[in-house]
């Protein structure tokens, strides 16, 4: 009986480990679901100017680091939320040492204005106040032109929603 005991033991004791890489791994965030582009040869001066998007975003970044958003919603899963945040802040390019890529970091540290997107989304009543300030974080990638594409992921990362920013145009 004491070798049938010990059994369950081990079994029990790798049953909860398994349970609990389970409930670790599936915390991970969106960021286990994408690595980065892997692009290391943007230069700020590249990405410097003005970007918007086909749901109206604007985002000027300025060559001193400052940066002006219009209209830009939340990335994860607070897109969900359906706010979108206009302000100013600051940006700066950064390269990531794993080799996942360059990223583009933009904070928003004095907004001025908070809109709904439209169609807005179901209203929760539970749903947070908007954030005053936020931060994104945008991959840096190439199109096929060789022109550069800023873009974060939203919503639920199994589906793997990108949003989008090109160059302006005009």
């Amino acid at each position: 009986m004491a070798g049938g005991s010990r059994l369950r033991a081990w079994g029990a004791a790798l049953g909860g480990l398994m349970v609990m890489l389970a409930v670790l791994t599936a915390c991970a965030g969106p960021n286990q679901y994408y690595e980065g582009t892997g692009l290391h040869d943007a230069t700020a001066a590249e990405v410097a100017g003005g970007w918007e998007n086909v749901a109206g975003t604007r985002v000027v970044l300025h060559k001193d680091g400052t940066a002006l958003v219009e209209k830009l919603d939340g990335k994860g899963f607070d897109f969900e939320d359906g706010w979108r945040l206009s302000g100013t802040g600051t940006w700066q390019l950064a390269d990531d040492d794993g080799g996942g890529g360059q990223v583009v970091r933009l904070a928003l540290t004095d907004r001025t204005r908070v809109e709904k997107r439209s169609p807005a989304p179901a209203a929760d009543p539970l749903a947070p106040e908007p954030p005053s300030t936020y931060s994104w974080f945008f991959y840096v990638d190439r199109d096929p032109h060789d022109g550069l594409v800023l873009f974060f992921l939203y919503g639920d990362p199994d589906i793997g929603n990108m949003y989008v920013m090109t160059r302006e145009t005009g």
